[in-house]
């Protein structure tokens, strides 16, 4: 895909008449990355300089629309499949024990996470894969979207990737995200145990025709089933997760806990910081004090 969208631009350039210093020039950028660029070496186009290049070059939207596919290929080839499905998918449940799913990840915790992988090359290629990684939730706000299910372990809550403020700023988007009708979040809890899917990520694809694919994911590898017997089997695992896991109302509410006790920011006290806080106020103005309960004890005069 990267040497078709390099072939595209060179095509373009020459009819328009231009060379690539001239590109360059009017895309903000050396002509030894236009040349980069046509002959899909070093790192892949960024959506910016795209947009460039379409604009410059007249291409009516096409260089943007193949963006997506040269950014596929940013991504390890064992999961490449599965990301062309769930693009299609019309169902997406997910469960995960390690990480944020992509697509509801914050650019700095993908960055984080992503900034592990043993297969990085180098900086830019971290860039790349992130970008990839952000162009996908474009998804969820079209009209195709797919109606997503996930489910967390705990300890995707409590793993401090990226430092607290990440984590913060993941959460926040979490909570924010499942407000939209279509997205729901579950948290399966420390206290359930052990179940059948300790072993890593398991996700589920009901495409348009209504045929089912399951998707297993470990640290270094996945495994895409297409086998109806098999699908079933992973869809059954499902399922108990779903029910082992706290009811969305609850997930949401032990988010909002992780969120103030493990990642609040330095600045803002804790809910009992907030409470004694209050009290020591209203006794240096001679008000009312709070018993532990929240109710007001009328400040005693002294006797005459």
């Amino acid at each position: 895909m990267a040497a078709l969208f390099g072939t595209r631009v060179r095509k373009l350039r020459k009819a328009a008449g231009l060379t690539q210093t001239e590109v360059g020039f009017l895309t903000h950028v050396v002509g030894s990355r236009i040349n980069q660029v046509e002959r899909a070496t070093g790192a892949k186009p960024t959506l910016e300089l795209t947009r460039s290049l379409d604009k410059v070059l007249r291409a009516d939207d096409l260089l943007i629309d193949l963006w997506p596919y040269v950014y596929r290929e940013a991504y390890p080839d064992w999961s490449q499949a599965f990301i062309a499905y769930s693009a299609r998918a019309a169902v997406i449940r997910e469960y995960s024990s390690h990480a944020v799913p992509g697509l509801l990840q914050t650019p700095e915790y993908a960055r984080a996470l992503l900034s592990m992988g043993h297969s990085l090359r180098d900086a830019e290629h971290l860039e790349e894969r992130v970008a990839a990684r952000l162009e996908r939730q474009n998804r969820l706000t079209r009209p195709d979207r797919p109606h997503l299910w996930i489910i967390l372990d705990e300890a995707v809550l409590r793993r401090p990737v990226g430092g607290a403020a990440v984590m913060r700023g993941q959460l926040e988007k979490l909570l924010s995200m499942a407000e939209e009708p279509s997205i729901t979040v579950q948290v399966l809890p420390f206290d359930q145990g052990a179940h059948g899917a300790l072993a890593g990520s398991l996700s589920l694809l009901v495409m348009p025709d209504g045929t089912q694919i399951a998707y297993t994911e470990g640290a270094h590898n996945g495994q895409l089933t297409e086998e109806p017997d098999e699908v079933e089997q992973f869809a059954l695992t499902y399922d108990q997760l779903r029910a082992m896991a706290l009811p969305p109302l609850m997930s949401l509410d032990l988010i909002r806990s992780v969120l103030e006790v493990n990642y609040r920011a330095a600045s803002i006290p804790s809910r009992s910081d907030r409470r004694r806080l209050a009290q020591q106020q209203l006794q240096q103005r001679g008000g009312r004090q709070l018993r532990a309960g929240g109710r007001r004890i009328p400040r005693r005069r002294p006797r005459p």
